[in-house]
């Protein structure tokens, strides 16, 4: 068997003089694939391996997500391409690996409390969070307070105490992020003051071109028809304008996001469906049917399953809904009857009688239903069960002051109305909520009126 190999680029070494000089905490961000992860994991078994009985810990927000994306993937990649000649040991149970000269390099997720403690009640002298986008400040401040071991590396001849460094990586989110502030515009992100050692932080930027020669050819042509947000993120690695009054931000969908597979059973399976006025020849003008796939988990989080919005008209989407009801063995489909009337219900029933249909009407601006859903998804009560760009962009194109998108956002809606649907007292709760906030202020602007008439 060929020995996978790994090509360090320039701007590779450049990234790893920055994690190895005196700045205590090291950004790498960039777009994805470009390498940040793996050197910063072969940063920390270099250092494993120069300090005996040293203990390093690798932090991601979930458990299930570190375990898949570090410790079956890029960890044993790295042992095998930077290390084939050192032995370790990997336990499967506390998720630790161990070096012979009794380093050991822990892996745990923030979202789990016992295995947090576990994991914070040691020391590291060297802790690095991955995917630093999806990190609360407050977690990587609790984190902060166990780089504290104190060891030993020979050098030069001389034992001197390893360096404690603070790796961090991330494809970057918005300028509205902590690790924004902290590492670019050098302040506090809790009350914005300079940092009193602007110089222990520091940060390289590495994008997918910098990886080229371990990315397969036609990886940065992918990226590059992304929509236009992810490629600024993905491809460019840039940090986002701030978009103010946001309902969704990617860092908060990537945080819940489901990586690995990992899903519970389904209580109930709805389809959202969201109509357009697409005839099934020359709609090119047209938008697409909305047609997601929600699922309520029995851990009590509903899942987007699958996004099957098309453009097309009713005798192509109206299969495509239908097939999808009997593949999930779903429970009904919820659809928009605004546009087209009692269109949707015809087209369901023609291409499956008796498919159980539920109509609802969008008697409420598209941000109004929307902030319910979004305030869910920010608790992790809705997530995505893999990764759908189209509907992502849409969703992250909601503001309190309207949509923001390019065009109709049918995904974002499809999805809006079967998460509804299987919330439906949590979202009746909120929007009786907005109602109530929203007559206070029509009261107290006709009060203000009256007195100064």
């Amino acid at each position: 068997m060929t020995q996978p190999s790994f090509k360090v680029t320039e701007k590779q070494h450049e990234a790893t003089r920055t994690l190895a000089s005196v700045a205590k905490h090291c950004l790498l961000y960039g777009g994805s694939r470009s390498g940040k992860t793996f050197l910063i994991i072969r940063a920390i078994v270099i250092r494993a391996l120069a300090a005996a009985h040293s203990r390093h810990a690798v932090l991601r927000f979930r458990f299930n997500h570190v375990k898949q994306s570090i410790c079956l993937d890029t960890f044993p990649k790295v042992m095998r391409v930077c290390f084939p000649e050192v032995q370790f040991k990997l336990d499967h149970t506390d998720w630790y690996a161990q070096f012979p000269n009794e380093s050991q390099i822990w892996f745990g997720g923030l979202d789990d409390k016992e295995r947090t403690e576990k994991i914070l009640g040691q020391e590291y002298a060297t802790i690095f969070l991955n995917e630093t986008s999806q990190i609360p400040f407050n977690s990587r401040n609790m984190a902060v307070t166990r780089l504290a071991q104190k060891v030993y590396h020979e050098l030069h001849g001389t034992q001197e105490q390893l360096r404690l460094k603070m790796y961090y990586d991330e494809n970057p989110p918005s300028q509205a992020h902590w690790s924004y502030r902290l590492f670019m515009r050098k302040v506090d992100p809790d009350n914005g003051r300079p940092l009193l050692d602007p110089e222990n932080y520091a940060a390289l930027r590495v994008n997918p071109e910098d990886n080229i020669d371990n990315l397969p050819a036609d990886y940065l042509a992918t990226l590059q028809s992304l929509p236009s947000r992810m490629r600024v993120r993905f491809l460019k690695g840039e940090f986002a304008d701030i978009t103010i009054g946001a309902l969704w931000g990617m860092e908060s969908i990537d945080k819940w996001r489901v990586v690995d597979g990992e899903l519970p059973d389904m209580q109930r399976i709805v389809i959202g469906v969201d109509p357009s006025g697409s005839d099934d020849v020359d709609n090119a003008g047209n938008d697409e049917t909305g047609i997601v796939v929600c699922g309520l988990g029995t851990d009590g989080n509903g899942y987007v399953l699958e996004d099957l919005s098309v453009k097309a008209g009713p005798k192509t989407w109206g299969n495509i809904v239908t097939t999808a009801f009997d593949r999930h063995a779903a429970d009904k489909v919820v659809g928009e009857v605004n546009y087209g009337g009692a269109m949707v219900n015809y087209v369901i029933q023609t291409t499956r009688p008796r498919t159980p249909f539920e109509s609802v009407t969008a008697s409420r601006g598209k941000v109004v239903r929307a902030e319910p859903i979004s305030s869910l998804a920010e608790q992790g009560k809705i997530r995505l069960a893999g990764n759908y760009q189209q509907l992502e962009e849409e969703l992250c194109s909601f503001t309190q002051n309207g949509y923001v998108g390019t065009d109709s956002p049918n995904r974002a809606d499809a999805m809006i109305w079967g998460m509804t649907e299987l919330f439906p007292g949590i979202v009746r709760k909120s929007l009786k909520e907005q109602q109530e906030v929203r007559h206070l202020v029509d009261v107290e602007s006709a009060s203000q009126g009256w007195l100064a008439a």
